[in-house]
């Protein structure tokens, strides 16, 4: 029978590790989901834009980024640039900039779908006041989208931290990746596997209660049953 020592992730060489690690987990993430929303807000409103190149490349990236795992997307994105355009990769940069093209393909279609969802008597009314298109859609359509979007965005936010761990495959040095280190060096691998499981857990449950604290201030949620 395997014996267990969870006596190594006492050791406070082994916490620091971790921590600082999971501390570049969440830049990472913070960083690709930045990203992301700005990749996203293009996206969408270039879907609904009825200026037809704009449209076409919309439609193009969705096509791209959502039918393409994330992991090829981030090899050919780190290992092909250097390739194809002799352009020098950094490691994390390129992780960044994977998590955030990936994820905006999905945060495009929230942020349509919330657009969207706004009766269309709001751009009416936004308009019969004399408001331009801009001006409706800033002060008056987009406030209201953003609070119907924080749930699922939580829910993009909470997916993309997950992903975050196939950094790791590009050498990034985050929690995965660190504790596949320490389990080289200690053979500890259900004790450090167990170790990061509950961190993600910890961390992506604090980022859901975030989420269900902004959507009660708000009121949103139907009292968040």
């Amino acid at each position: 029978m395997q014996h267990f020592d969870f006596s190594v992730l006492g050791e406070w060489q082994n916490i620091r590790l971790l921590l600082q690690s999971l501390w570049y987990t969440v830049i990472y993430t913070l960083g690709g989901f930045a990203l992301s929303l700005i990749i996203g807000t293009f996206i969408s409103f270039g879907q609904m834009s009825k200026f037809k190149p704009w449209k076409y490349i919309s439609l193009a990236y969705l096509s791209w980024f959502r039918g393409t795992p994330l992991l090829v997307q981030l090899f050919l994105l780190y290992y092909g640039l250097p390739i194809v355009f002799g352009i020098d990769t950094v490691p994390w940069i390129s992780g960044v900039i994977a998590l955030g093209m990936y994820s905006g393909a999905y945060a495009s279609q929230v942020i349509r779908g919330a657009i969207q969802s706004i009766d269309k008597g709001q751009m009416e009314a936004g308009r019969s006041l004399g408001f331009s298109y801009a001006q409706t859609m800033r002060k008056i359509v987009i406030p209201q989208a953003v609070i119907r979007m924080l749930a699922p965005m939580t829910n993009e936010f909470i997916s993309l931290t997950k992903n975050s761990s196939l950094l790791s495959t590009i050498t990034v040095v985050e929690l995965f990746r660190q504790a596949n280190l320490l389990i080289a060096d200690t053979y500890k691998t259900i004790e450090f596997l167990l170790a990061i499981a509950i961190l993600y857990y910890v961390v992506n449950n604090l980022i859901g209660f975030i989420g269900l604290l902004l959507e009660r201030r708000l009121g949103t949620g139907d009292d968040m049953r």
